[in-house]
């Protein structure tokens, strides 16, 4: 099932599309000091590896928005500068090279986001206005007792408003709260208001295993109805993590297809191989294979062989020796169960690069 997206403007973070048609892009934030540059330079590379299209970084003093002109020239991805209070801050990072800006309405005055915006336009480099639950203006607060996705809202607005009086247009908008259902209100509500971008997630969701589900659900429902042009899944965890997690989330709902998928059986007393241990060897040496394919290792007989005829490779537990689908294709070759994890990891291998040759020869055409 095709799922049709919301229409929005594209806008440009770097050389990374945003909205329109674009692919909806993965992000994550570094969690190393800015000002440490070395570390800050490995993570992002890190991320690079793990598929993210842009990072965050937070810049929260002077030296920090002075590295990123040494960060910027080690790292292939473009950079969010992510600041909060001080617009002198947020400027020096637009001079010193941040593709875009994510500035918070809840804790930066009005007049001085007017001067933000004015070295935004020389610069010509984006703007996200990040609302966030935890960080709203104080005058917002009295008026609701809780942070409900109509305060979200009309803390975005606010922003907005103020963004189109001064014509600027170069923005995308998120409205992040810890709550799942009041993100995933706000992000219908503001949808039909405005046709920018919009940056989905769940704010502050927890570490890998709660996070991750509530990033899914939230994530799933506003993905599924159209809702979301770039993403990233917030978890008190190795931001790798955070990528990870937002690509299977866009691959569990076929919006985009990178790496490998691995299909596996959550295993009972007929699995006739270690499917656990097969599966866990496999994900962790092509963690970081962006070639899209589709893997299954599938301990016996009963969902074996419909599962096996719709990947790329297949495997299907039987005693002793196991049976072999390449493209959907039943193989004569039989591999020993002894030595799953080697065979099946050749095979992927010369997939790959079958794949990738395959590829580079269509590019050439």
């Amino acid at each position: 099932m095709k799922i049709n997206r919301r229409r929005s403007s594209r806008i440009y973070v770097g050389k990374v599309s945003v909205g329109g048609d674009s692919p909806i892009s993965v992000q994550s934030m570094t969690n190393t000091p800015t000002s440490d540059i070395e570390s800050t330079i490995n993570q992002i590379k890190e991320l690079e590896k793990a598929g993210v299209d842009i990072v965050r970084v937070s810049v929260p003093d002077s030296g920090s928005a002075e590295s990123l002109k040494t960060i910027k020239d080690n790292i292939n991805v473009p950079i969010v500068a992510d600041i909060h209070f001080n617009y002198r801050i947020a400027i020096k990072s637009i001079e010193n090279g941040a593709d875009c800006l994510r500035i918070n309405p809840g804790n930066i005055p009005k007049n001085r986001i007017k001067e933000i915006v004015s070295c935004a336009k020389e610069y010509n480099i984006p703007i996200r206005i990040g609302i966030n639950g935890g960080s709203l203006e104080e005058t917002l607060k009295n008026k609701y007792k809780f942070p409900t996705s109509e305060l979200l809202v009309e803390s975005s607005m606010r922003c907005i408003d103020l963004f189109d009086k001064l014509n600027f247009y170069k923005f995308k908008v998120s409205l992040k709260s810890s709550d799942v259902l009041v993100t995933v209100n706000a992000y219908r509500i503001i949808s039909n208001k405005i046709d920018q971008p919009l940056h989905i997630g769940i704010t502050e969701s927890g570490g890998i295993t709660a996070g991750s589900i509530k990033s899914s659900i939230g994530l799933g429902i506003l993905l599924s109805e159209g809702i979301g042009d770039t993403l990233r899944v917030s978890l008190s965890a190795n931001p790798v993590k955070e990528v990870k997690v937002g690509i299977e989330i866009l691959k569990a709902l076929s919006i985009r297809s990178y790496g490998i998928n691995f299909i596996s059986c959550p295993t009972c007393a007929r699995q006739e191989f270690n499917v656990i241990k097969t599966l866990n060897s496999l994900e962790e040496k092509f963690k970081n294979i962006s070639v899209p394919m589709t893997v299954a290792i599938i301990g016996c007989i009963v969902n074996g062989h419909g599962e096996s005829k719709n990947s790329t490779i297949g495997l299907v537990g039987t005693k002793s020796k196991s049976i072999l689908y390449e493209d959907g294709i039943k193989k004569k070759e039989r591999i020993c169960n002894s030595e799953i994890i080697k065979q099946l990891e050749k095979k992927i291998k010369d997939k790959i690069d079958e794949i990738m040759i395959k590829n580079l020869k269509i590019r050439r055409k």
